[in-house]
């Protein structure tokens, strides 16, 4: 067999295999797979055993792939606008969360490379870092406060090194490597996620039960306010408009002299409540309050004799 040959048949089990892929399993997590090596790759696969199966490849096999089988699966039709960039395919049946979680631990420390963005910020920490004194010129290149203490190079204060989003520049690369400080974790992230022809993404995975009862209560809440607002019934505010018309029939009735065996359950109750002896208050042990009691008492006498005068200068 030829060169042309082989080719060609590895290309053709590779499409039977994504397609044969594709038809078994309804469900796809789609990876982002930067910075990840081949070793790295062969100790997902082998996590992922039993649970998902991982397939990567060109992009422009899998777009093939997918638009010829298309005709039996249209589904598969959502899944092209995703095929970009360095990509791959998680296959797996059932217990999504735990594919994903597996798939987020699986990751590993990597040194910072001069030209990559860095995907977190990056902070050297204070204190000795094992270089000799004569090294101190990659901290000066850049504006690194440093001492000599006991024979080597110690850093003053915590220094913001790289931002996240920036480039990484050659100084720095060089630093952290002397530093032998390996800040970048590296693994498969996951993208988005097709289900049997849906697209969503991975954060849904992680909405437990209560979150999504929590979403649908404070939905039925909104499209209750809007319907009574603009006076259009719907089925979440139909039990508002039977309670206020209820309220406002009990309201005309306690105003008027229509009533209905509701209604006077309603005001027996009222007047018992109106009709009840006040709560007496539980007597306190301070002896200065009777004392005031007193002098309040008196003061009405004086006001008496007084008016009493009054009325008799006049006479």
């Amino acid at each position: 067999m030829s060169g042309a040959e082989s080719k060609a048949a590895r290309k053709q089990a590779y499409f039977g295999r994504l397609i044969k892929l594709l038809d078994e399993y309804p469900r796809i997590f789609i990876v982002g797979a930067d910075n990840v090596g081949s070793a790295q790759m062969a100790k997902i696969r082998h996590a992922l055993r039993g649970k998902a199966i991982l397939l990567m490849g060109k992009n422009t096999m899998i777009r093939k792939a997918i638009r010829g089988h298309i005709e039996n699966n249209k589904a598969l039709e959502a899944l092209l606008p995703h095929v970009r960039n360095n990509i791959g395919f998680v296959f797996a049946k059932d217990d999504l969360p735990e594919v994903k979680k597996k798939l987020t631990e699986l990751k590993v420390a990597a040194p910072a490379k001069a030209g990559n963005f860095a995907p977190v910020d990056v902070i050297v920490p204070a204190g000795p870092t094992g270089m000799e004194p004569t090294q101190t010129s990659f901290l000066q290149a850049l504006n690194i406060p440093s001492k000599i203490t006991r024979g080597q190079v110690e850093i003053i204060n915590d220094v913001h090194l790289i931002k996240k989003g920036t480039k990484v520049g050659a100084s720095e690369a060089n630093l952290l490597a002397k530093l032998d400080i390996k800040p970048f974790f590296y693994g498969l992230v996951i993208m988005t996620v097709y289900d049997s022809g849906s697209i969503y993404d991975a954060s849904v995975l992680d909405l437990t039960d209560e979150d999504i009862l929590g979403k649908f209560r404070n939905g039925v809440r909104n499209v209750a306010a809007l319907s009574l607002a603009v006076h259009y019934p719907t089925l979440a505010s139909i039990p508002h408009n039977i309670i206020n018309g209820y309220k406002r029939i009990l309201s005309i009735g306690l105003g008027t002299n229509y009533s209905f065996p509701k209604l006077e359950e309603i005001k027996k109750a009222m007047a018992n409540a109106s009709s009840a002896p006040a709560p007496v208050s539980a007597p306190t042990k301070d002896t200065k309050a009777p004392a005031k009691e007193e002098k309040k008492k008196e003061e009405p006498k004086e006001e008496e004799e007084e008016a009493d005068m009054g009325f008799g200068l006049f006479d």
